[in-house]
């Protein structure tokens, strides 16, 4: 008999051994090559799929099935949000992680990165936004939102005359009213609102003919 030529032999068990190992074996070793579209028709397994779908570029079926994975593949979900252009939602799945794990490097590391390509939101709240909308419903005005004056309430105040009168400085006024818009006009050191009074009262008397001439020598 002839012997069988040792090459021969070791093609048949690898074959025998590829047959035993089934197809999930072989799209793994076809992955790991580096061909990941042939390997996707036997991969079963919904995580690797996944990872599968996303090294083959195919990012919008990745972004679905790491989105079927649940909170399990919140990291991953925040790479294929990434890679679909949905930056603003990717920065959100990483910040998850990072609530989660603040330790965790590469989670911080790619939310910076993501981070720089969300677009800055520029222009004005014109009553298109949900709070002013809900407030135009209830019958309420709202102003346009201003950037050099962040911290300026939302809402249209009616215009009170006797109010901004009060909000104007006391020095030589006798109608200034002590209420809080007049207190609003001092700075806030202590005596200021002694010293202002005393001075609208002087001015009151001066005015009055009620004060006492200032002498030129006081001692």
């Amino acid at each position: 008999m002839k012997p069988r030529h040792p090459t021969a032999t070791a093609l048949a068990c690898a074959l025998a051994c590829a047959l035993l190992a089934g197809p999930q074996a072989w799209g793994k070793f076809l992955w790991r090559a580096g061909f990941p579209s042939l390997a996707l028709p036997l991969i079963g397994d919904p995580a690797a799929r996944a990872a599968a779908l996303y090294d083959a570029g195919r990012h919008a079926e990745a972004d679905a099935a790491v989105a079927a994975l649940g909170r399990g593949a919140t990291y991953n979900r925040g790479l294929t949000l990434a890679a679909t252009g949905d930056y603003a939602l990717s920065v959100a799945y990483f910040d998850a992680v990072l609530f989660a794990n603040r330790n965790d490097d590469a989670a911080r590391r790619n939310r910076d990165i993501v981070q720089a390509l969300v677009p800055p939101v520029v222009g004005e709240a014109m009553g298109h936004g949900r709070i002013e909308t809900i407030l135009a419903e209830a019958g309420l005005r709202t102003v346009a939102f201003d950037p050099d004056a962040p911290d300026r309430p939302v809402l249209e105040r009616e215009t009170d005359p006797q109010r901004d009168s009060n909000r104007r400085p006391v020095t030589g006024e006798r109608s200034a009213a002590a209420d809080s818009a007049w207190l609003d006009t001092l700075e806030d050191a202590p005596g200021a609102y002694l010293r202002a009074r005393l001075a609208a009262e002087m001015a009151r008397r001066q005015a009055a003919g009620e004060a006492q001439e200032i002498e030129a020598d006081r001692w």
